[in-house]
């Protein structure tokens, strides 16, 4: 399985079948690691970014660590600027599998070259930024004395 992968968890298996304990996250550590609040991993869940989170015999909610890797992989795209409709777009080319390889890479590539476009806009801000900072420190310097 890949790092990019979206399966739906397998359930975790009741104590004493012998099976590995999973470390599953309650929501309020799977927000306080992936920096997204409950809302949005509700939504994420609800409009098919996060597969179907497995749930605790008593219902609630359980994010499991392949979970956590899924949501730092949405958490670059959002914080980059990539819009929900393009996310989703990636995740379904995700879960159609390994066939779908060259789709995602063009996808990234494109949303790639659109991230150096606006940290090459950014930076020309900041030269002005630092002009004007520049003008400032030498408008407000003592004067030279007279003399």
């Amino acid at each position: 399985m890949t790092s990019d992968t979206v399966p739906d968890p397998a359930p975790a298996a009741a104590p004493g079948e012998g099976a590995a304990v999973r470390a599953d996250l309650t929501p309020a550590q799977a927000v306080a690691r992936s920096g997204f609040s409950l809302d949005t991993l509700r939504y994420y869940e609800r409009i098919g970014l996060l597969g179907t989170v497995g749930r605790s015999h008593t219902g609630h909610r359980r994010f499991t660590p392949h979970d956590l890797e899924w949501l730092a992989v949405l958490r670059c795209l959002r914080d980059t600027g990539m819009p929900i409709a393009e996310m989703r777009r990636f995740a379904g080319l995700v879960r159609e599998g390994e066939g779908t390889f060259a789709a995602r890479m063009a996808l990234l590539e494109q949303h790639d070259a659109q991230v150096e476009e606006q940290i090459a806009h950014l930076r020309r801000q900041q030269r002005l930024i630092h002009a004007k900072i520049a003008f400032y420190r030498s408008a407000t310097a003592d004067p030279a004395p007279s003399g």
